[in-house]
């Protein structure tokens, strides 16, 4: 089978407002910066382009006919991905596994600060008949969530409180997060109540930007740079759409997922085979979460390990050294490949000074976010 590689990436902000640029501008930065690293011209080289989007985010349908000219692919074959990132980078990844395609390109953005009732297009996204007519605020399903998944697993609201210092501190080594910060578990605990047990710390505030990927064949790849960065696995899952018929203590979408990546790069046992991971930490119960349903620990082991300091950036399995959403900011349905751009640049040893020591193989894991249960995977290796 034809192998696939990430061959340049770009990216322009991340800021918690931008009014002196368009969301145009800042996909146009991400998408110069991408080709310059891949060293190709989108007018010459690249066959096909994914943009990921939703229509109700961007206030227009048909997303894919407003992106052509700030990525070079006026009169190439467009389309939209309304998905996470990490959707939009697999079919990406897929159009080159059909031989059809050598070089294809994804981008995904955010211009959160310009959406004035993004909770009202939460709620528009839940179950229209049984769902949506009980006006629930879409934070409360978090926070009803988290309270499910303290009570099966044991995790503690302070472990919760963990995740947010740990990946706020982390962020502080990153240029490009809008919330780096110095918190301790007291400052978390004592933020606003939303959604009992949910704070206002544990919720990642939205920021603004653009990324670009350029994928390539493996014959194009080597051609392209020395150091292509191989997808040797692939994963989604969507769960069920109802609040009713779901998995609230386990993230079953993202196990389901990492899963499927597992089995397509061969890794038996992930605890032992990935080096550090990107996850999901929309809200910081869901990074701990995600750890446990994507195999790096036990149920209900995720919030002990973050107290013992095993996911910190020198400790056994680093998670989310970018500083998650968290401390990057919320992307929208770009906060996937937020996490695969992290990945990238540690294995490419262009972390600066979060920069991992001795990494090959690291894991991203993206979640649509509320009111879904939808998630996908990717496993990158050097």
């Amino acid at each position: 089978m034809t192998q696939v590689a990430i061959v340049g990436v770009g990216y322009s902000g991340f800021r918690t407002i931008t009014p002196d640029v368009s969301y145009k501008e800042l996909i146009y930065e991400a998408a110069v910066k991408a080709y310059e690293d891949a060293g190709v011209d989108p007018r010459r080289d690249v066959d096909s382009f994914v943009s990921v989007a939703e229509d109700f985010n961007e206030g227009t349908s048909i997303f894919d006919e407003y992106v052509p000219d700030q990525l070079g692919a006026v009169l190439k074959p467009v389309h939209t991905i309304s998905g996470e990132g990490i959707h939009g980078l697999i079919a990406a990844y897929m159009q080159i596994l059909t031989g059809a395609m050598d070089i294809v390109v994804v981008e995904a953005h955010s211009k959160a600060s310009n959406i004035l009732t993004l909770p009202h297009i939460l709620a528009y996204a839940l179950d229209p008949v049984l769902n949506r007519p009980l006006g629930a605020n879409p934070l409360f399903i978090a926070g009803m969530e988290m309270n499910r998944f303290l009570l099966e697993t044991g995790t503690t609201e302070e472990q919760c409180a963990l995740v947010v210092a740990k990946n706020r501190s982390n962020a502080l080594l990153n240029p490009s997060a809008a919330y780096g910060a110095t918190l301790g578990v007291g400052d978390v605990l004592a933020s606003q109540m939303l959604s009992s047990p949910l704070k206002r710390l544990e919720v990642a505030s939205h920021a603004d930007g653009a990324i670009v990927m350029v994928l390539a064949s493996d014959d194009v790849a080597q051609e392209l740079t020395v150091l292509p960065i191989w997808v040797r696995g692939v994963g989604w899952c969507n769960d069920s759409f109802s609040l009713e018929t779901r998995e609230w203590a386990g993230a079953y979408y993202a196990h389901r997922a990492a899963q499927m990546a597992y089995r397509m790069a061969g890794i038996g046992n992930p605890q032992g085979e990935i080096d550090f991971a990107e996850l999901d930490d929309t809200f910081a119960y869901k990074e701990l979460q995600h750890l446990e349903a994507a195999g790096l620990c036990r149920m209900g082991e995720a919030g002990l390990l973050t107290e013992e300091g095993y996911t910190e950036l020198d400790a056994g399995l680093p998670v989310n050294p970018s500083g998650g959403s968290l401390g990057v900011g919320h992307l929208l349905d770009a906060s996937g490949l937020a996490r695969v751009l992290e990945v990238v640049l540690q294995l490419r040893g262009e972390a600066g000074e979060r920069q991992l020591s001795d990494v090959e193989t690291g894991l991203a894991l993206g979640w649509r976010g509320l009111p879904t249960s939808s998630g996908a995977a990717v496993v990158l290796s050097v």
